[in-house]
């Protein structure tokens, strides 16, 4: 692995976290809302004992906790980049790199908080990743 992709996994997983929790708020709509009865006539051979709601809440429980795993990799995956980011000597690009896999800032968002144009914040970056090194152990997602 090289250490750009190392560096991205958290915005990967940052954006799984985001997809799941979308998913367990359209669940938990489902759950929570109450639909209309049925006029027709309908035969029914086996009579299900369970409410329609009990499996959306059994999948947000499930998400929930896939959720909470998630995130807590997240945690000890930045707190690992954050390690290798400041073993980076050079200041301005450090602050690249941290403005961009920490806080996920887009390449715009960077250049007007250190006040540079995109090409120099490109050739930060390029060099900072130069002097970037891989853990031992890097967290893998």
């Amino acid at each position: 692995m090289k250490i750009k992709e190392y560096l991205h996994q958290a915005y990967r997983l940052d954006k799984r976290i985001q997809s799941n929790i979308e998913e367990m708020e359209s669940l938990r709509e489902m759950a929570t809302s109450v639909s209309s009865p049925s006029w027709d006539e309908r035969v029914q051979t086996s009579r299900c004992e369970e409410a329609k709601f009990v499996r959306c809440v059994e999948r947000i429980m499930d998400l929930e906790r896939r959720i909470n795993a998630e995130v807590d990799n997240l945690i000890a995956l930045k707190e690992q980049i954050r390690f290798v980011i400041n073993e980076v000597s050079n200041t301005d690009g450090r602050m690249v790199l941290r403005y961009r896999y920490v806080h996920n800032f887009t390449w715009e968002q960077i250049g007007d908080a250190l006040d540079a144009d995109r090409t120099t914040v490109y050739r930060w970056h390029n060099a900072a990743l130069k002097h970037a090194v891989l853990p031992d152990v890097p967290i893998k997602i």
